[in-house]
């Protein structure tokens, strides 16, 4: 296990753990108010995932040119400008809620500004792990820490805001998300880090936003994994914005219930993601990453049609674990041979791939649960992510041959080790 923690080596990896860590417990307490507020207000699966929609979308239409202002820029000081605008969105909200003047749309349209700036958020965090670490030797472990921070907060951060929802009301999951975006911007201003050591890329901004494309789908093995996590992306991640429907008509609960539901799938991306940082090599995570896909699809399609709760919850906490094995295995491996130049663009088109196509999917699953009804839903996502692992194992032979020189020129493998 020392492999699992040698990124805490770092001081400042250890500080922006502490920072993001509660900047993201913070952030679902936010997201399971808006989850709640907006079917309680609105009734509709619609609703719900347009919410999920408005959130997500930047991540598809902006997060690509994100990545390409990220490496012209200091990663710390774009967090510094996400975080205080996502600070005054979750305050804006908070009075709202609380001055009793809160109505959907108002949701919809806070769910889109913070969209906006996770858009350069996300390639910015991922951008800057290198740093923190000082190098790639401990850059596996930073980022599968990292991931499992953030889904340890998508554990913990759900079961506590359903559990204030009920107890104080909507409006603290806000305010209590406004003060989380202060410790982070705290920690982001006590960071000591050395200056990049890389030239910004010339050109246009197309021409770096072609380098980063050309990189990323011009290679079979980045090719392939990106595209089988877009099939994630699309047809698995958005089953959250359909769980307040089975919370509420399935199991008959409530906010608590709901809190409950999305832990356990938090719970089994750490359990995941615990198991990448343990590993000491990437070697192995492109075979692997087609059997995770198919266990997280047949899952989802199984908690469609289940009616029993605690048999729900495993369910869950095997598409939370299945999903996310495959955006961090994908991630590691993305971050491990990208030039520091072309980083936080293939960081970018990586958050596009996944967190970007979710949005679509959750459109897509609101608009066709509105016809034939959540339950039936799900279960066409898992059955569609299952034929994407298909296709994906398929070419898997060509994956490993592909891939094996540039494992072997980097150290990662040995003569028959690559794969």
């Amino acid at each position: 296990m020392r492999h699992a923690v040698r990124a805490f080596r770092h001081p400042n990896f250890r500080r922006f753990f502490v920072g993001q860590g509660t900047s993201q417990i913070g952030t679902w307490l936010q997201l399971v108010a808006v989850s709640w507020l907006v079917h309680k207000l609105s009734g509709s699966t619609f609703m719900l995932g347009l919410a999920a929609f408005a959130l997500q979308v930047p991540f598809l239409l902006l997060t690509p040119f994100a990545g390409v202002i990220v490496d012209r820029l200091e990663p710390r000081r774009v967090l510094l400008i996400t975080n205080s605008i996502a600070a005054c969105q979750a305050i804006t909200l908070f009075v709202l809620v609380a001055s009793g003047r809160v109505e959907a749309w108002h949701l919809v349209v806070g769910n889109l500004m913070l969209g906006i700036s996770n858009a350069f958020d996300a390639p910015s965090r991922q951008a800057m792990l290198v740093r923190l670490v000082g190098g790639r030797s401990d850059l596996p472990s930073a980022i599968a820490l990292n991931s499992s921070m953030m889904n340890g907060a998508r554990f913990v951060g759900p079961m506590i805001g359903g559990t204030i929802i009920a107890v104080l009301g909507e409006r603290w999951g806000f305010a209590l998300n406004s003060l989380s975006y202060l410790v982070m911007l705290l920690v982001l201003a006590s960071l000591r880090l050395a200056p990049p050591r890389h030239k910004a890329s010339e050109g246009s901004l197309w021409q770096r936003l072609g380098a980063g494309l050309r990189y990323v789908y011009g290679f079979r093995p980045t090719r392939s994994a990106i595209l089988l996590l877009a099939a994630v992306g699309f047809c698995i991640w958005p089953y959250q914005s359909l769980l307040p429907w089975f919370t509420d008509e399935i199991y008959g609960g409530g906010s608590q219930t709901l809190g409950v539901i999305i832990g356990t799938g938090g719970l089994g991306a750490v359990s995941a993601l615990l198991f990448l940082a343990s590993r000491p090599t990437i070697r192995g995570l492109l075979r692997m990453i087609a059997a995770a896909t198919a266990i997280a699809g047949l899952a989802l399609a199984a908690f469609g049609l289940c009616r029993v709760f605690w048999v729900g919850l495993g369910l869950v906490y095997l598409v939370g674990a299945g999903q996310m094995f495959v955006a961090a295995s994908t991630n590691t491996v993305l971050q491990s041979i990208v030039p520091d130049e072309l980083r936080a663009r293939v960081a970018s088109l990586y958050v596009m791939s996944f967190i970007g196509v979710a949005p679509l999917g959750a459109f897509v699953g609101g608009w066709i649960s509105e016809r034939i009804g959540p339950p039936h839903t799900l279960v066409i996502g898992g059955l569609l992510a299952v034929c994407a692992a298909g296709l994906y194992a398929r070419a898997l032979p060509a994956i490993r041959r592909d891939i094996r020189p540039l494992y072997r020129e980097l150290g990662i493998a040995g003569e028959r080790e690559a794969q």
